[in-house]
């Protein structure tokens, strides 16, 4: 099972209508033929899903992707309270081109297209 290097950007919203390629996501995780998270994978190696975090006038941050009782999130240390919720991993692919939904640690939901994924 290979682990694929995955970059999300931030997509349409009202404060950047273009989106917005500084304000992104680069992520690790071992995805099969059709885009999904190989969990098996994941659960044999999960100190290699990595999350690196880019935004603007803000330093990286750097953590993991973990999974919760509820689903996934990126988790910069430990505890909950810097976790980034990501909605419906377990079940929508990682394919360029598609969206994914991330809690900021605000509770602001954003959108976030993959331009990467290799």
């Amino acid at each position: 099972m290979d682990w694929s290097v995955i970059r999300l950007e931030l997509a349409r919203t009202p404060e950047f209508p273009e989106g917005s390629a500084s304000r992104a996501y680069l992520l690790r995780l071992p995805l099969d033929a059709d885009g999904m998270v190989n969990v098996e994978a994941f659960n044999e190696k999960p100190e290699l899903a990595t999350v690196r975090r880019y935004w603007p006038n803000e330093r990286d941050k750097e953590g993991y992707v973990i999974r919760k009782r509820n689903g996934w999130a990126f988790s910069y240390a430990l505890g909950d309270e810097d976790d980034e919720t990501v909605f419906h991993l377990e079940t929508h692919p990682i394919r360029l081109g598609e969206f994914v939904t991330i809690t900021e640690t605000d509770g602001q939901k954003l959108p976030f297209r993959v331009v990467r994924c290799e």
